[in-house]
C-alpha cells in the first residue's frame, strides 16, 4: 500500500469538548455559508481525501498550482482548491481571524484565515481547463465564482450526516480495510456512469495484475445527462453481487463534484485514489472530458510529467465487442476487422434506457439494465 501523497493522512478534526464549546458560541463568530459543493470540499481537506492539504489554499499554493501544477512545496496538485467569497463579506475579515463555514444552520468547520487574494479568472480556467471557453462546465463555474479567495487551515467541528454514509469511507478507514483483506496492491476505478460491459472488462484486467479492486464512483455535482448517484450505486450493487468476487473487490464513494477538467482532473483523481491507499489508478479514454475539448488520450500523456506522483496508472485506449471472439477484446487481441466489432456506445445504451428497453446483452449485464430501469428516471435533469 502506498503512502499517502505528501507522507501522511491528514485529519483535522475538534475535540468533543471543542466541538460542543463552538456548538454554543459560533455565532459570535463572522460566518461564511457554503453550497453543497464547498461542503464536500471542507470534509475531503479535513478527512484526508485531499492530503497533504490543510485547508483551502493560500495565495502562495494557489499560484504554484496555476504556474506549474505543483505545490509551494513542490508536491504534484493541479486543481485549486480554493474557497471564493464576496468583496463585502472580504471586507468584514482579515488575516488571522477566525471565521466558522456553515452549511445550512449548522456549523461545520473553523478557518483561521491566513490568506486573502483576488484571482484571474481566465488564468484559472487557461491552466486547469486549457480553455477560457464558457461552453465548457467548468469554465462557466469559475467565471460565477465570487471575486476574492480566502486561504487557511480548517478543523471539523460536525460532519454532516449524508444520505449514502453506508457507502462513504475515510481514507483511513479504507487503509484499515485493504489491510484486513491482505492487500498489498490496489488498483482504483473512478466512474460517473453505470457499469457496462467495457467497464466490468477494464477493471477485471487490471484486477488479475493486484489484490484487489477499488470501484470508487462520484456523488456529488454532475452535468445534465449524467446518471444520477442513486443508479450509479444500484447497478454497481447488482454487478457486484452476481459478477465479482467479495474478497477481491469493495466499494466506497468519493464525494466531489465533477470538473470536467479532462487530464489535470485524472491527476487529481489519481493522487485522492493514492490517498485512499491505491497503488494503481485506471485511466479510460478521455478521462474526465467533456464535449471534444480534450485528445482523447492528453489524460494518458499528462502521467509523463509527473514520475514523482507514487502511484501507478493503467492506461487502456480501446476496448469493444468482437462477435467472432465472442467476448470483449482489444485492439492488441483481436485479429477481426470493424464489421465485427460492436463498439461500447453510451448514447446507444442511455437512449435504450430513456426507451425502457433492456440493452442488449453484449453491452451490459442483463441484471444491471433491470436494476437501472426501476428508476422512473435515471438521469440528472
Amino acid at each position: 500500500m502506498r503512502e499517502a501523497h505528501g507522507g501522511r493522512i491528514v485529519e483535522r478534526i475538534l475535540d468533543d469538548n471543542s466541538k460542543e464549546n463552538l456548538k454554543k458560541d459560533y455565532k459570535k463568530f463572522t460566518l461564511i455559508s457554503l453550497d453543497s459543493d464547498k461542503l464536500q470540499e471542507v470534509l475531503n481537506l479535513t478527512l484526508g481525501v485531499f492530503s497533504p492539504l490543510e485547508g483551502f489554499m493560500n495565495e502562495e499554493d494557489y499560484k504554484s498550482v496555476i504556474i506549474r501544477s505543483r505545490l509551494s512545496n513542490d508536491f504534484a496538485w493541479t486543481i485549486p482548491i480554493v474557497l471564493d467569497i464576496s468583496a463585502q463579506q472580504a471586507s468584514k475579515i482579515a488575516k488571522s481571524d477566525e471565521v466558522v463555514l456553515v452549511f445550512g444552520d449548522e456549523p461545520v468547520a473553523l478557518m483561521k484565515i491566513q490568506d486573502i487574494y483576488k484571482f484571474d479568472k481566465t488564468e484559472y480556467s487557461k491552466s486547469v481547463f486549457g480553455t477560457d471557453n464558457q461552453q465548457h462546465p467548468g469554465v462557466k463555474k469559475v467565471f460565477s465564482m465570487e471575486d476574492i479567495l480566502i486561504g487557511g487551515a480548517l478543523d471539523l467541528i460536525e460532519e454532516p450526516r449524508n444520505q449514502f454514509y453506508r457507502y462513504t469511507l475515510r481514507p483511513k478507514e479504507t487503509r484499515v480495510l485493504f489491510k484486513e483483506k491482505g492487500w498489498t496492491d490496489v488498483v482504483g476505478f473512478q466512474t460517473r456512469n453505470v457499469p457496462h460491459l467495457g467497464h466490468e472488462y477494464v477493471q477485471k484486467t487490471a484486477l488479475s495484475f493486484v489484490d484487489g479492486l477499488f470501484i470508487n464512483p462520484v456523488i456529488g455535482r454532475k452535468k445534465k445527462g449524467d446518471f444520477k448517484d442513486e443508479a450509479i450505486l444500484a447497478a454497481y450493487d447488482e454487478l457486484i453481487k452476481h459478477y465479482y468476487l467479495r474478497e477481491r473487490a469493495v466499494m466506497a464513494v468519493l464525494h466531489t463534484e465533477m470538473r470536467y477538467a479532462g487530464p489535470k482532473e485524472a491527476i487529481h483523481h489519481a493522487i485522492m485514489r493514492k490517498n485512499f491507499g491505491c497503488t494503481h489508478f485506471i485511466v479510460g479514454r478521455d478521462h474526465a472530458g467533456v464535449g471534444s475539448f480534450y485528445d482523447p488520450f492528453a489524460a494518458h500523456e499528462i502521467f509523463d510529467k509527473f514520475p514523482d506522483l507514487g502511484i501507478f496508472p493503467i492506461f487502456f485506449k480501446s476496448f469493444f465487442y468482437c462477435k467472432r471472439c465472442a467476448g470483449i477484446a482489444n485492439d492488441k487481441t483481436c485479429p477481426h476487422d470493424e464489421n465485427s466489432r460492436i463498439n461500447f456506445s453510451g448514447t446507444k445504451i442511455r437512449q435504450d434506457l430513456i426507451d425502457g428497453k433492456v440493452p442488449s446483452e453484449q453491452m451490459m449485464r442483463p441484471e444491471v439494465s433491470k436494476i437501472i430501469l426501476t428508476f422512473d428516471n435515471p438521469f440528472v435533469d
